[in-house]
């Protein structure tokens, strides 16, 4: 008869742990073991993914000679360590004065220039004009109309000429469903009238 059958472990009060995680787990990898490998481990650099599974005291043994760097050079695990802050992907510099040197550069090759309508590359103009300061309420005014902090006098006017065409009740069949959005629309206009906004984009 075996006592040690997992038929046994059923009626026993405490049955055979390690014996019930064999059933569950894979044996441990370490050579000549038995015992259930519940504990992961790294198999190296280039196999993040994969792992071995080793018993609790296989897997420390293990542990204190693993080396991630082994087979690497000084300037390589150096170079590892400078990539890895950016997750080892590409990186370029933005410099202060990098559109203007870009732009001399595309000049003298007769190359493209750079379109920077954000006014990324920091060199004080959008499309063109001085880069201004728009106020939070401006720019909510400007949002009411569908138009952002680029917009000018113009732009805004025009905007604004649309918007009262389209919600006014007269061109909606006399409905007026669109009356909160056409008030809105009315008082950000003069709100930008009354701002300075216009004045500041002659």
């Amino acid at each position: 008869m075996n006592l040690n059958s997992k038929y046994f472990d059923a009626i026993r009060v405490k049955p055979d742990q390690d014996r019930l995680l064999q059933d569950k787990v894979p044996v441990c990898e370490w050579p000549d073991c038995q015992s259930p490998g519940k504990h992961p481990a790294p198999k190296g650099r280039d196999t993040e993914k994969e792992y071995h599974y080793f018993c609790l005291r296989h897997v420390r043994e293990y542990n204190k000679d693993y080396n991630y760097f082994k087979g690497m050079k000084d300037k390589e695990v150096k170079d590892y360590v400078a990539s890895s802050r950016t997750g080892h992907r590409p990186t370029w510099k933005l410099g202060d004065n990098a559109k203007g040197t870009a732009g001399k550069k595309a000049g003298k090759a007769g190359g493209p220039k750079v379109d920077d309508p954000f006014d990324v590359m920091g060199d004080g103009e959008i499309h063109g004009r001085p880069r201004r300061t728009v106020r939070n309420q401006e720019l909510k005014a400007l949002h009411e109309l569908g138009l952002d902090e680029t917009a000018t006098q113009e732009s805004a006017t025009k905007q604004y000429k649309v918007l009262i065409k389209r919600l006014h009740p007269d061109a909606n069949k006399g409905s007026r469903a669109n009356e909160d959005k056409l008030t809105k629309v009315i008082k950000a206009y003069e709100y930008l009238k009354t701002s300075g906004f216009m004045r500041k984009n002659r």
